[in-house]
């Protein structure tokens, strides 16, 4: 097993975090990769901040919020085929010019949103239109967050990946915070007539620039020191057809592992960034802006710990910073959903809670999750394991929230019972995760000593 921890001078370019041009090139690794995340995540800020004014441009009737959530799922249906395509190219040409490609496509789709035609003006077309630009977003998707993740791991020394990999976590947060906060600014300067007629398509313009920015830093790296080294020893070998076919034989526990971890990861994660403030408003009452107020506080303490919690998971490990989110989040999910009905300021409260406890999780994604593959399917085992469970459970978990609480009556708290289950699963598969804080991810090998339930189940 690769185990041993590699040194800044066992892999040429990689850099040291002791020397002032070793921080430099990672700072520019954090910002290459950061920022994708931050434009895939600010759109998803922007969707759901603006979910009340994309439901009466393209879902007026009886759709309704069910449309607009759909919406927002629909984007996840080709975010497995774009894993599939863009991880096994990622794997076979390299992660740069993966990067490069997908960031773009990303930004694109979301600026034209703002361009779209209301159901008013085109009839069917309309809601046709925005469905179609999220799912190029989704495509989209499907190949920048793995290649992020990997990219950024495959820059970090291995004693510090944790700390480096969670700016890009940061990034998420971060994207999603100046979406919400500019259809908030938006919200106070503008009537709700200018809001719902032309006011909520200028934050979706923003994601062009977002994306011109994020292709000129991305352009300035070199691909990763553990990509090159691969490549200059010819081991990446084959096409990415070769590169895939590999996956599927030869890792397919560590993709049903990763499988079950993000479950749980995304289970939480699209309840309470994406759709807590359609729940806020809809199902609590939240009045005005009270909703959008909520989002911002929780995630503005949670960008606080993510660096703090990365660095963290560095000495721990990454095993116990998931046990004590899956264990927290499952205990007090119902108390915090419930303590969230009870007005404005128990929202908050409840909200920045669960936000916590979810961040042992979130922070620790880009150092967890890369270092389950080897390098030579790396980006496509990170891309289609993600992107799978992303879209068959964490992208619909707005749609099926949505539809279980508006349509039974007393099942207000069903998305804290949603959140449980989906930890239960997560803690299943944590039993079989090899805890990787520290070892090398360098070579063919799957990083990181077998666990005991591994070796019973291989006994069995």
């Amino acid at each position: 097993m690769t185990t041993k921890t590699a040194n800044a001078g066992d892999v040429p370019g990689l850099p040291d975090p002791e020397t002032p041009e070793g921080k430099r090139l990672l700072r520019k690794a954090i910002g290459a990769s950061a920022i994708g995340n931050a434009t895939e995540w600010y759109d998803y800020g922007v969707y759901a901040a603006t979910a009340t004014y994309l439901t009466q441009a393209f879902f007026p009737g009886d759709l309704g919020t069910i449309g607009t959530m759909l919406g927002f799922a629909v984007s996840f249906a080709l975010r497995p085929l774009g894993g599939m395509v863009w991880g096994p190219i990622g794997d076979r040409i390299g992660r740069k010019a993966v990067l490069a490609m997908t960031i773009m496509l990303i930004s694109i789709a979301t600026a034209l949103i703002g361009v779209l035609p209301t159901h008013a003006v085109a009839g069917v077309w309309a809601p046709i239109l925005l469905i179609v630009l999220r799912v190029v977003q989704g495509f989209s998707t499907g190949g920048e967050y793995g290649g992020a993740a990997t990219f950024m791991a495959e820059y970090a020394p291995d004693a510090k990946r944790g700390k480096y990999g969670s700016f890009l976590e940061f990034g998420t947060l971060a994207g999603f915070v100046l979406g919400t906060a500019f259809v908030l600014v938006l919200e106070l300067n503008l009537s709700d007539e200018s809001m719902q007629t032309w006011g909520w398509r200028i934050p979706f313009f923003f994601a062009l620039p977002l994306g011109l920015v994020g292709l000129y830093l991305r352009s300035q790296m070199e691909d990763t020191p553990i990509f090159r080294e691969m490549e200059q020893k010819g081991e990446i070998e084959g096409t990415a057809w070769t590169r895939f076919v590999d996956l599927l034989r030869d890792y397919r526990r560590p993709i049903i592992i990763m499988f079950g971890m993000v479950i749980a990861l995304n289970v939480a994660n699209y309840t309470l960034l994406a759709y807590l403030p359609t729940y806020l408003k809809n199902t609590i009452g939240l009045e005005g802006n009270d909703s959008t107020v909520t989002m911002l506080i929780g995630q503005l303490v949670m960008m606080a710990l993510i660096p703090f919690v990365g660095r963290l998971s560095d000495r721990t490990g990454r095993k116990p910073m998931w046990w004590v989110s899956l264990i927290g989040l499952f205990v007090f999910a119902l108390p915090m959903f419930w303590l969230m009905g009870q007005g404005f300021v128990w929202a908050i409260i409840g909200f920045v809670v669960l936000g916590v406890l979810y961040i042992p999780q979130l922070a620790t994604i880009s150092a967890t999750f890369p270092a389950m593959f080897p390098t030579q399917v790396r980006y496509a085992g990170f891309a289609i394991s993600y992107n799978v469970a992303t879209a068959a459970f964490g992208g619909t978990a707005p749609l099926v929230n949505d539809a279980v609480v508006e349509n039974n009556d007393g099942w207000d708290l069903f998305p804290a019972g949603y959140m449980m289950i989906a930890c239960a699963i997560g803690m299943v598969a944590l039993l079989f995760l090899r805890e990787t804080a520290g070892c090398s991810i360098r070579g063919t090998e799957i990083p990181g000593e077998e666990t005991d339930a591994e070796k019973a189940l291989t006994n069995a």
